[in-house]
């Protein structure tokens, strides 16, 4: 979760329902991004409208291996339903294309330095109080980042405001990436991320998690002469 490391703490359930609401906990790595409400239900209900009907034909078009499988289910069944989630992936499949690719997605999501690269994308959950948070987790040669597919809502007085949640970690602050199974179900994989100074975040329902542990370890290896 986006909060400091303690003792025998732990990533939300997977059989927990996908946040809605921005989460309450907040840390130097955390930056809401608000947006306007104005148009928020009716683009969400028009992507949902229009893709709905290619949930099926994805769900089965995503049966390329078992551990690609396997790992897919887990992610898609995470969020608040297995319809709603397979949905939520294409709609940010078609916002990919729309928008010209990850990278450009990446530089206008997050500060970036002229000479930065992105090197890696996984779509996947982040763990947080108010459930977990599906989005899409960046590598890139200067940090790990990570924004949700959609905004969450939370309340300014009377008014319900909407915000992506996104997380941002610069690589030289990153002490350990540590991979994780639960003992109770092998299928539910986990990453923990913890800061230099001590705030961790727990990762879940990635589609490639092999690749992700691979290269998220990658930036605390040693340099190689």
């Amino acid at each position: 979760m986006g909060s400091q490391s303690q003792p025998n703490q732990g990533p939300a359930t997977f059989s927990g329902s996908a946040a809605t609401t921005m989460p309450a906990e907040s840390n130097p790595y955390v930056s809401p991004a608000p947006v306007r409400s104005s148009s928020i239900k009716n683009k969400m209900g028009a992507v949902k409208e229009v893709l709905g009907k290619l949930g099926k034909k994805a769900a089965e078009d995503t049966k390329k291996a078992k551990e690609i499988a396997g790992n897919m289910w887990q992610h898609l069944k995470t969020g608040p339903s297995f319809a709603d989630a397979a949905v939520g992936r294409i709609a940010q499949g078609t916002k990919v294309l729309a928008e010209g690719g990850y990278d450009k997605i990446f530089r206008t999501t997050f500060e970036t330095a002229p000479e930065e690269q992105l090197l890696k994308t996984y779509a996947c959950y982040l763990s947080t109080s108010a459930g977990p948070v599906m989005g899409v987790l960046y590598l890139s040669s200067q940090k790990l980042a990570f924004c949700s597919d959609n905004p969450l809502s939370y309340q300014v007085g009377a008014q319900t405001q909407w915000s992506y949640y996104k997380v941002a970690i610069p690589l030289y602050q990153l002490r350990a990436v540590n991979p994780s199974t639960s003992k109770a179900n092998s299928a539910e994989k986990y990453i923990q991320i913890i800061s230099v100074d001590n705030h961790e975040f727990w990762f879940m329902g990635f589609v490639h998690y092999d690749s992700a542990v691979k290269n998220l370890q990658r930036p605390l290896q040693p340099a190689r002469c």
